[in-house]
């Protein structure tokens, strides 16, 4: 699947469909039990390029291949592994 685009509900985390659920498992950023929602995608570890914190209503990428959240700046920049080979 691509990397989809997102705007954060909060900091923390954003509310997901139940069709992200299982990307959001295998990058162990699926969050649930909350009163306002059943699932949630979890990217309190901010932008895996700089580290940036996403805020709230801020637009993220969310590689559903690698788990990484980007924010848009870095949406192009690809997975670790892609930046790696490139340095």
């Amino acid at each position: 699947m691509p990397v989809l685009r997102l705007e954060a509900d909060s900091p923390e985390r954003t509310q997901i469909g139940e069709g992200l659920v299982k990307f959001a498992v295998q990058a162990g950023r699926l969050e649930t039990g909350r009163e306002e929602g059943r699932y949630f995608l979890r990217h309190d570890d901010g932008c895996a390029v700089d580290g940036r914190r996403i805020t709230s209503g801020d637009p993220l990428a969310f590689d559903t291949e690698s788990g990484e959240i980007r924010c848009l700046d870095h949406v192009e920049e690809g997975t670790a592994a892609d930046r790696s080979e490139r340095a």
